[in-house]
């Protein structure tokens, strides 16, 4: 166990990378985990096809990541953890220019907006130094309150740690800011949305 992780509260996991054939389960943890959170639940408003849309969503982002040797997860895919390797963007060139088109067919141009809306608040503040971007980290509604995600994150920031590379992450939900303090990150930006939720950028030193 590395220092980082003696210094964490949380056990670190096993963890492996993610092939394709993680995809859909990765999706179904995503969904579940991000359904009634504070950002993402609103941001997807029709409560009847939230799930469904917001699976569709995800999936962009979670096969787009397996292009980089940083989508890791469980054995079982309980909870999963999407970095961004330093220099690089969640979505190829390609991906990009498409996704305008793709969100506005997949949830209209309002709800559409709003989703590129929070990106583009999000990005007017992200970090120019190199650094791993976390993504998304979500842990399966089945088997949440075992810290399993906790425990997933400290075992991805040991990696991190071998590195010597420093991490950074969005807290979209405030009842995960002292967690994640717990492991190393310092609040650095808080970004208030068009809804008026505000969301704390964190920053954790290379170390």
């Amino acid at each position: 166990m590395t220092s980082a992780a003696m210094r964490s509260p949380y056990s670190p996991v096993p963890a492996r990378v993610a092939n394709t054939a993680d995809i859909e389960p990765i999706v179904a943890t995503m969904t579940t985990a991000f359904f009634d959170d504070p950002m993402w639940g609103p941001a997807f408003p029709d409560a009847e096809h939230r799930a469904e849309q917001a699976a569709t969503f995800w999936r962009v982002f979670v096969t787009s990541s397996l292009r980089f040797p940083w989508m890791l997860v469980t054995d079982r895919v309980e909870s999963a953890a999407l970095w961004m390797p330093p220099g690089e963007v969640e979505l190829t060139h390609e991906e990009e220019s498409g996704f305008d088109g793709f969100l506005s067919d997949l949830v209209g141009r309002e709800v559409a907006d709003g989703i590129l809306g929070i990106f583009s608040s999000l990005e007017s503040v992200h970090p120019t130094e190199p650094h791993y971007y976390l993504s998304l980290l979500g842990t399966h509604s089945a088997h949440r309150g075992r810290q399993l995600g906790m425990g997933l994150l400290t075992e991805n920031l040991d990696r991190i740690d071998a590195i010597g590379a420093p991490a950074y992450l969005e807290s979209c939900n405030p009842a995960n800011n002292r967690r994640y303090e717990s492991v190393g990150f310092v609040a650095a930006d808080r970004i208030t949305i068009a809804s008026g939720h505000v969301v704390t950028t964190m920053w954790r030193p290379a170390r």
